[in-house]
């Protein structure tokens, strides 16, 4: 099964980012994960399922050590040939 990360880490700093959302940002791209986009106000990553949920495991424990306060995220199954 294939899935799709989709979130956000709060509080948002627009002058600079903040130390959780650069956590986030390493968390995935070192992640095994097969595509990963990070944007300034939302991510997305997609893998395999155990992959998936092994990243958003450390995402939520290491962005919230960080100082996180809100950590919105949606997960979806992707079918096969979509991308």
């Amino acid at each position: 099964m294939r899935l799709r990360v989709e979130f956000t880490t709060e509080p948002f700093d627009l002058d600079e980012a903040p130390a959780h959302a650069v956590v986030a940002r390493e968390v995935v791209q070192s992640a095994e994960l097969d595509a990963v986009d990070v944007g300034p106000f939302g991510n997305t990553a997609e893998g395999g399922a155990d992959a998936v949920l092994t990243a958003v495991d450390a995402l939520l424990r290491k962005t919230l050590e960080a100082g996180a306060t809100r950590v919105t995220l949606q997960v979806n199954v992707v079918e096969e040939g979509e991308a």
